[in-house]
């Protein structure tokens, strides 16, 4: 198969892919893949078969898609196809919650010296390596990270990159609690799908819908919660798309229990899970985890919630999710104080205070801890942030935690 009858082909299953008829897609792609003796067609094609699996929620297969892609690139020797094949790669991992791979594959992306074409695709990259050092609850990189690739969307007029990364700082604020700030960035994506999206896919919608719902949630407004996890999970379902489909459960479930209706939230729960196993999204079965637990802990039954916590806390050790492990000693606290059983409390609030510390999730002003309670923050252009309310006390006469750093004696 030549470079014409390549190009032609790839077109055609593109067609097929927009009009919902994925299967039938990925058959014409393989099929190119197996026959087109064109490397730059079979680049391209691959291209496709990547994002075509990573939106299906198909990790492993995106990953082996994606390692193919390398071999391809190094065979075409051309710089700008080498970083699109690490960014391919970085993504997959990011999707399979391989954080540290993520990471480093992305330093390799932005190690290398392209052309254009690469200086367009560094927002991207720098996208998808906050969502890794998210990943691990390393808000002070991951924050940096987000507002790296919203400076290269702003430059080069990405609005389509503008939209994820809005997405993924709702997604950063719900995490440290300024749910203000988690509701604004996903009205933003929305906005921009509004304004611009005339002919992206509806995944865009979908996203910025979902992030929405989440930060409605934990405002209390659950009536906008359930409609836009309800718009959000309609495009989910007419596109096969398992992993929003699954975040969308997850979601719905939290709205039940925020209800106190915990028998709607449980078959919920136990679907989203399904899909978050099959999937291999980790990051997932560990926040479905923690609501199963919290609905067990409703219910007064408290051995049940224990027994869901370990399992979350195997997975939240094994991805080095320091959020997680905190939330998981601040359940067990509440447990263990409800049991009067002193020796396993005590264990846990100093566990606590640990992640707390190690995170840094203290105002460096006020010592206060910062995620507790939903509150208004705002980050210095170093990307430590601090309660909005002490810096307009104190003003910003440099960021006390840079300063406190410099300040640490050296070792020889």
């Amino acid at each position: 198969m030549g470079q014409d009858q390549t190009k032609q082909q790839i077109e055609k299953g593109l067609q097929l892919y927009q009009s919902n008829q994925t299967e039938k897609a990925l058959q014409v792609w393989m099929r190119v893949l197996e026959k087109t003796t064109d490397p730059a067609g079979r680049f391209r094609v691959l291209g496709c078969l990547i994002t075509a699996h990573s939106e299906m929620g198909r990790y492993k297969d995106m990953l082996k898609f994606a390692v193919v892609q390398i071999d391809t690139a190094r065979e075409l020797e051309d710089p700008d196809y080498l970083m699109e094949s690490y960014l391919n790669l970085a993504r997959s991992n990011e999707k399979l919650c391989e954080f540290q791979k993520t990471i480093s594959y992305c330093k390799t992306c932005l190690n290398m010296q392209g052309t254009t074409v690469s200086l367009q695709l560094n927002g991207q990259v720098s996208l998808s390596m906050g969502n890794a050092f998210l990943g691990l609850s390393i808000f002070q990189k991951a924050l940096e990270c987000f507002e790296k690739a919203l400076r290269y969307a702003h430059n080069n007029d990405d609005k389509m990159l503008e939209c994820r990364v809005c997405c993924s700082l709702g997604s950063f604020y719900t995490q440290i609690k300024d749910y203000e700030k988690a509701l604004f960035f996903p009205c933003k994506a929305a906005e921009l799908v509004n304004d611009y999206g005339k002919g992206w896919s509806l995944k865009y919608r979908a996203m910025s819908q979902y992030h929405m719902a989440v930060a409605y949630r934990k405002l209390g407004h659950l009536a906008d919660a359930m409609e836009c996890c309800e718009e959000s999970m309609k495009i989910a379902l007419q596109h096969g798309d398992r992993p929003l489909q699954a975040l969308c459960l997850l979601c719905f479930a939290d709205i039940h229990r925020s209800r106190a209706d915990i028998q709607t939230a449980f078959p919920r729960y136990d679907s989203s899970m399904s899909i978050m196993t099959e999937i291999g999204n980790r990051l997932g079965q560990i926040q479905v985890l923690l609501g199963v637990a919290k609905c067990w802990v409703i219910q007064k039954e408290l051995d049940k919630a224990l027994e869901g916590i370990e399992k979350a806390q195997e997975l939240a050790e094994g991805l080095g999710n320091k959020l997680g492990l905190l939330k998981l000693h601040c359940l067990c606290e509440g447990i263990y104080r409800t049991k009067g059983q002193q020796r396993e409390l005590r264990d846990h609030v100093v566990k606590f205070h640990e992640c707390v510390e190690e995170m840094e999730l203290y105002c460096g002003m006020c010592g206060e801890s910062i995620g507790e309670k939903n509150n208004q923050l705002q980050a210095l252009p170093c990307s430590h942030f601090f309660h909005l309310k002490c810096l307009q006390t104190n003003g910003t006469r440099g960021c006390p935690n840079c300063r406190r750093s410099s300040m640490k004696p050296g070792f020889v």
